[in-house]
């Protein structure tokens, strides 16, 4: 065998291999979900927004219930690809709990729960911004990222998060570009 047909032998299974993986992965994010299966995921749901905002000293994300929120919009509101990486984020982190711990994520300690959501924040994004903007175009927001973006909107639209967490001005008088705040002084809940 010349090296040409080599060359091209070597080609052609490649080609052959990313386009499978391919149609594999759009497949996987394109099957249909059932709402069940998102509504099953609520009590996990509820643990990983309360370790992005957990209760101090102003409520937490449980608190406010940003996982009736989440799951809501996932429902009601997202397309099958996001639905489907959804799915597959919450899979992600249960299975790494099982992995790595040994055990149910729910069942996990808070530092394993950490480690388990910071192993999943870990893997979302390319170092190179053209990577990330063609993934995000063809396979969808990464789960951990508009995971967080979903907990922060619910967080921030809920009474408890707009009234006892933000600085809520019910009736705002005039709008003012440019205020300076006072130490310790919260952010506006209102934009």
């Amino acid at each position: 065998m010349n090296r040409r047909n080599y060359i091209k032998s070597i080609l052609a299974v490649g080609a052959v291999g990313v386009t499978s993986v391919s149609a594999y992965k759009w497949f996987e994010l394109n099957h249909q979900v059932d709402s069940k299966q998102i509504a099953d995921k609520r009590a996990i749901v509820a643990e990983l927004a309360e370790l992005i905002i957990p209760r101090t000293d102003t409520p937490g994300a449980k608190d406010a219930n940003v996982q009736d929120y989440v799951i809501g919009v996932m429902t009601y509101c997202a397309g099958t690809k996001e639905q489907n990486n959804f799915l597959a984020g919450i899979q992600g982190i249960e299975d790494y709990a099982a992995d790595k711990f040994g055990k149910d994520f729910l069942k996990c300690s808070l530092k394993e729960k950490q480690a388990a959501l910071k192993h999943s924040a870990r893997g979302t994004r390319f170092s190179s911004p053209a990577l990330n903007r063609v993934s995000d175009r063809y396979l969808g927001p990464p789960f951990f990222s508009r995971f967080k973006t979903l907990v922060v909107e619910g967080f921030c639209f809920s009474k408890p998060g707009a009234t006892q967490a933000l600085a809520y001005d019910y009736v705002p008088g005039s709008y003012e570009a440019c205020i300076p705040l006072k130490p310790g002084q919260k952010s506006w809940a209102t934009k």
